[in-house]
């Protein structure tokens, strides 16, 4: 027996941290089985379809297993990690009964406790431990001696991890190694991803299959990761999943729905530039990030103020035209994990430098890979800037739900006739792409000049 009893064990499940979200990847654990956590500690880091998120525990205890290694994608509602809320002693793998009397009681939770993170709240009583579904993939060690000892069977000494970086680990995932059979040739007895490519080729003509023993009956047979059908030095194929395939599927369904028109402006933004460099040295702009797409941006809100309908979106269920008294400011970003659009809230409502604060901050954040599931919902109108990798323009495909968005392109040199005479100005490309079921060339096109 341990101490891992239905009422000091607590497991805590993947929490939807969107709106409808439905599955996340877990990117890294921050503790490991016999770490003492405590209420509002982070555990792990996940990626959901929109961002990285990081998971806090709701509760005091002693983990007692890793339900799901790192790289697994884990459906919402499904328990990750068991917690032992009771206490006891802080071993990964087995823990020894306690005396009753030294046991401590569980403090009930208190009423009117705060939820940590959207998408789960915080029980009021003990969760019952039910029967885990089996993963896809191996179960970690300290959890599988857990369900040895459940089941009645002497726990099995818990095997070293072995040491590799998260891009290796991926690649062994995909190539179906097993990094507990590979010998390190790396620093410190690291496994490097020629390890790996070493290992996987002879492996492709036996694929081992994992068969569930008799000591977990009820336990679903692990299937083997498929045996790479291609040559792996000459191709690289990466999943789709995460913050990509949510803007794959956005775009598809984006443009496949709502009939595109795109119109362009070429513009003289000499004096822009001019003005960019004098609010630098305002007092007012002190500390703030003060550039070209600052005043772009508050051209395009000024514009919409002065054509209000085009600040809308279409409603297929009900036949309407939603009109918006608000703009959430959508920016579009290039992260590593793929193109995220989050938005200012209310940004028709600020003044310039609080529209530079609010911009600074949301490009820092969306860098940082930080950037939360609800910073990306409930945008009006977008801006997409690709104007920074040197390109003079595109077509932009509008973010779901909105009816248009500004692209901007490089800003150059160029020969420009002004007041009559030709002259080197620097000159930039917009191009608004726009929902033409509900805005025409009309109001497409006086929007587009507006802000030119």
């Amino acid at each position: 027996m341990t101490t891992m009893t239905e009422t000091s064990v607590r497991e805590f499940k993947m929490p939807d941290v969107g709106e409808g979200l439905t599955e996340a990847e877990i990117l890294k654990w921050y503790v490991q089985p016999g770490d003492s956590v405590t209420d509002g500690q982070v555990v792990c880091e996940v990626e959901t379809a929109k961002a990285a998120v990081e998971l806090p525990i709701p509760y005091d205890g002693v983990v007692r297993a890793l339900h799901f290694p790192e790289g697994t994608t884990v459906d919402v509602g499904t328990a990750i990690i068991a917690v032992d809320v009771a206490g006891g002693a802080p071993e990964p793998v087995k823990a020894e009964p306690a005396a009753p009397a030294e046991a401590p009681a569980q403090e009930p939770e208190p009423e009117g406790r705060k939820p940590v993170l959207v998408g789960y709240g915080v029980g009021t009583s003990a969760t019952k431990r039910r029967p885990r579904k089996g993963p896809e993939v191996s179960v970690p060690a300290p959890a599988q001696a857990i369900q040895s000892e459940l089941n009645g069977h002497a726990p099995v000494a818990e095997k070293p991890r072995p040491l590799a970086k998260p891009p290796v680990r991926k690649l062994a995932k995909d190539l179906g190694v097993d990094l507990d059979t590979i010998t390190p040739s790396g620093p410190d007895g690291i496994i490097t991803r020629e390890d790996v490519h070493a290992a996987a080729t002879p492996k492709q003509a036996e694929p081992v299959v994992t068969v569930p023993t008799a000591a977990a009956p009820t336990a679903t047979p692990v299937i083997p990761a498929p045996v790479a059908s291609y040559d792996t030095a000459r191709e690289t194929r990466i999943p789709v999943k995460g913050v990509r395939k949510a803007t794959a599927a956005a775009m598809v369904g984006s443009a496949f729905t709502a009939p595109h028109v795109t119109e362009f402006v070429t513009v003289d933004v000499t004096r822009t530039m001019k003005l960019v460099e004098e609010l630098k040295q305002d007092k007012e702009f002190q500390g703030l990030r003060v550039n070209p797409l600052l005043l772009i941006a508050k051209a395009l809100l000024v514009a919409i103020k002065r054509n209000p309908d085009i600040n809308a979106s279409w409603d297929e269920a009900n036949q309407e035209i939603v009109q918006k008294h608000y703009v959430n400011l959508g920016i579009a970003a290039a992260t590593p994990r793929g193109l995220i659009v989050p938005n200012i809230k209310d940004a028709h409502g600020k003044t310039l430098p609080q529209l530079a604060e609010a911009l600074g901050e949301l490009v820092a954040t969306a860098r940082e890979g930080k950037t939360s599931p609800a910073a990306m919902q409930g945008g009006t109108v977008t801006i997409t800037n690709v104007g920074v990798f040197g390109v003079d323009t595109g077509t932009p495909i509008l973010n779901p739900g909105e009816s248009a968005i500004l692209a901007v392109g490089a800003i150059k040199l160029q020969p420009w006739v002004h007041k009559g005479k030709v002259k080197p100005r620097q000159v930039t490309t917009l191009a608004l792409s726009f929902d033409h079921r509900l805005v025409d060339g009309e109001l497409g096109s006086k929007v587009l000049a507006d802000v030119a």
